[in-house]
């Protein structure tokens, strides 16, 4: 009889959840982790629209209708915290909780109803956890960091896993909403003197990236997806051409909300607020002429997350800890994508091509990732696995990055003619990638026919450039893996490179 495994067999052995619940001005949301790692995992994730700091400009206070949203919100986290297991949970407050008058009663009775006790957040811890997430969820990354919640605005400078000193500003989309009594114009002059006010930010973003933190950006970059008809429909790096930015961020302005293609895909709480935010990114954008504005899924939690990792951990590449992760989870043999990192490393470098640093981790990403579809009907493991990676929530990794690592195992499974996958993401990766995307796929092709995805196999069987000849090498054991059908894969991979495939058995 079967033995039935009662744990878990899809989650990672690295202890118990890890949850952080950020009352922030607009929402108040738990998010619990799989647990504590380079490469973040959120097993849920829930929000309420609670609007703490609707008022706070004005009055003073925080609206007790929003206080009872939020407590009541806060007593459900704890429960599901308790049912979930859940070993830490980091209870976050930030700005409305700082500026209210009423604040440190809300945060006594918030702290009793989450059963937690509660790290209300200076406006300069705000900016390093936002800009600490930035480095969590980017590679090598270089800018200055926006985050815009619903009372404030963090401005803060990255680069690499350098943080410098933030700027809290008063610039969040409740915020604006309150002191510019709904007028547009008149927020915009506040955004207008409040940015002039931190020249030495937007000097130093000349040319560099922005990145976007926080919900209402989030949903901008959504629309302006929508707008543009985007084959990949995830927020994280994705990439706002600022010229093209500024035009749409107008319109957004300038429009009836209601009107904008996707608005549905808005909660209805959120979207008065989307004019704010267009507002404060378009003149980030007029006066700090940044290269580019990338927006990021990460922010204050997962900084606050990162924060407590040891020095060698948030060393670790985000975007191969992930990989490696799916790849003990999903594939038959952890250890033989390892084997594939270096099979294909010896014969790039006997083919001479050169690639650069980016292009190498995401071949060893696409190595560790080769496998992890085969549970999938045969006629469509290039499918799912090609879905799974496009739209899995990987950090360190541009949307080009995605389509290469997608394309690589979807040609793996499905053969190397481009025509077998659509334009729009043969279009996302570009002409280089979809080639080097070609011919990784090729070597695979070669290696799996070889190995069945078994460790200790390739070593013994190194693939080499020779000349004009490709030469696989197998030891006398297995020649007779030599069939048609490893000829075939190796003829393919002889005409993509132009090069006389041979078969070479060691005596």
């Amino acid at each position: 009889m079967q033995t039935i495994v009662r744990e878990a067999q899809g989650r990672l052995k690295i202890g118990r959840p890890v949850a952080i619940i950020d009352i922030g001005s607009n929402s108040v949301r738990l998010v619990a982790y799989e647990g504590l790692a380079r490469a973040l995992t959120p097993i849920y994730n829930e929000k309420v629209l609670c609007g703490l700091g609707r008022h706070v400009a004005t009055t003073g206070r925080l609206d007790e209708d929003a206080v009872d949203r939020a407590l009541r919100a806060l007593a459900r986290f704890r429960v599901l915290c308790d049912t979930m297991q859940v070993s830490d949970v980091f209870v976050l407050a930030t700005a409305a909780a700082r500026d209210a008058t009423n604040g440190p009663a809300f945060l006594e009775a918030a702290a009793e109803a989450c059963g937690r006790p509660i790290s209300l957040l200076s406006g300069g811890e705000e900016a390093r956890f936002s800009a600490l997430g930035i480095v969590a969820g980017f590679h090598e990354p270089d800018g200055i960091v926006g985050d815009m919640g619903g009372g404030s605005l963090e401005l803060v400078d990255v680069k690499g896993a350098t943080v410098g000193k933030g700027i809290t500003m008063a610039l969040g989309g409740l915020a604006l909403q309150d002191v510019s009594g709904g007028s547009l114009k008149k927020a915009q002059k506040i955004v207008c003197a409040a940015l002039e006010r931190a020249p030495e930010y937007l000097e130093n973003l000349k040319g560099r990236t922005f990145y976007a933190v926080g919900g209402t950006w989030r949903a901008l970059a959504r629309l302006h997806q929508a707008a543009t008809d985007y084959p990949l429909h995830v927020m994280h790096s994705y990439i706002l051409n600022p010229k093209d930015g500024l035009d749409f961020l107008h319109l957004v302005e300038e429009a009836d909300a209601k009107t904008l293609k996707d608005i549905e895909s808005i909660s209805e709480a959120r979207r008065p607020l989307l004019a704010y935010g267009a507002i404060v990114l378009e003149e980030i954008i007029r006066l700090g002429e940044p290269k580019e504005v990338a927006i990021s899924a990460f922010g204050v939690r997962e900084g606050v997350l990162f924060d407590k990792l040891d020095p060698d951990t948030r060393r670790r590449d985000p975007l191969l800890a992930a990989a490696s992760d799916l790849n003990l989870l999903r594939s038959r043999s952890p250890r033989h994508g390892e084997e594939l990192c270096e099979w294909t490393e010896a014969f790039m470098r006997s083919l001479g091509i050169a690639e650069t640093e980016n292009e190498t981790r995401l071949r060893r990403a696409a190595c560790l990732l080769a496998d992890i579809g085969w549970r999938a009907h045969p006629d469509y493991r290039g499918e799912q696995s090609l879905n799974l990676i496009a739209y899995g929530a990987f950090a360190g990794l541009d949307h080009p990055g995605r389509a290469y690592l997608a394309l690589s195992i979807f040609f793996r499974h499905e053969g190397l003619s481009p025509d077998k996958v659509g334009s729009r993401i043969r279009n996302l990766a570009g002409p280089r990638y979809l080639e080097r995307a070609r011919l990784l796929a090729a070597l695979m092709r070669v290696a799996y026919p070889v190995s069945v995805s078994m460790e200790g196999i390739l070593p013994q069987a190194p693939l080499r450039v020779r000349g004009k000849q490709v030469v696989l090498q197998l030891p006398l054991h297995l020649q007779d893996l030599a069939n048609e059908r490893l000829a075939g894969r190796m003829k393919a991979l002889g005409k993509l490179l132009g090069m006389e495939p041979v078969i070479e058995i060691e005596r």
